[in-house]
């Protein structure tokens, strides 16, 4: 039941992002725009908000990183990584083979990021210093993107999707976790949230697909997306 209940919630969204999907190469427009911006540079205050203990119940990191069924040896990029709170968890994931690109656009964050690796003795995660138009990722080069709390957080998506999908490999995917719609006990103010119907058009118009739709979170809604059409490289490997 839960299996059907699912994909009737993923044929849904998609049914309903389909009528709304704009087209990739249109201009910016308001609906385009972050829901809010502010600094993430207080590096001790974010760590109070993202490393709270309580965290673990609602985001449930274990079952969200079960939920992806990374591989061994995969590249995992991390894109919003805030202070680290996943890195540990997909670090075990991919293996001592495998890397976490942990992406952030603070310089404090990513010297934070670096450090906690360090401290942890996490050898597999990889901090980097993003532009806020650019994620500096390398081309073709992640097996799965993760996005966590972060896709409301980007600018002029319409622009910056694409080259989410340059990093892809053939056969990788990008995972967005976000807010659901409403007041709820954890998470911003409902203004700052996007509907997950947008973000499958908005998804849908850079050329992927919504495949799946985990239910394991109580406050988040969980896309899993994978590019629509194969890419010239793609028939190559």
């Amino acid at each position: 039941m839960r299996r059907r209940g699912a994909l009737r919630l993923v044929l849904g969204l998609a049914a309903l992002a389909g009528a709304a999907a704009a087209r990739a190469d249109a201009p910016p427009t308001p609906s385009d725009r972050a829901t809010t911006s502010h600094s993430f540079a207080d590096v001790a205050y974010w760590s109070k908000v993202f490393d709270d203990p309580k965290r673990d119940a609602w985001q449930k990191p274990r079952e969200l990183i079960a939920a992806l069924a990374l591989t061994p040896g995969s590249t995992v990029a991390d894109l919003g990584a805030g202070t680290g709170y996943l890195e540990p968890y997909l670090a075990a994931a991919v293996g001592a083979r495998g890397s976490v690109l942990a992406i952030e656009t603070e310089a404090p964050l990513v010297a934070h990021l670096r450090q906690r690796a360090e401290r942890e003795r996490l050898a597999n995660v990889v901090p980097i210093l993003a532009s806020f138009d650019n994620p500096r990722l390398p081309r073709a080069g992640v097996d799965l993107l993760l996005i966590v709390d972060t896709y409301h957080h980007f600018d002029h998506r319409r622009a910056y999707l694409p080259q989410l999908a340059a990093a892809l490999r053939p056969g990788g995917r990008i995972a967005i976790v976000d807010w659901k719609p409403g007041e709820l006990p954890e998470g911003p103010a409902p203004d700052h949230k996007l509907p997950p119907e947008q973000v499958i058009a908005e998804m849908q118009a850079a050329g992927f697909t919504l495949t799946a739709a985990p239910t394991v979170l109580p406050y988040q809604y969980f896309l899993i997306f994978t590019p629509t059409t194969a890419r010239p490289e793609d028939a190559g490997s």
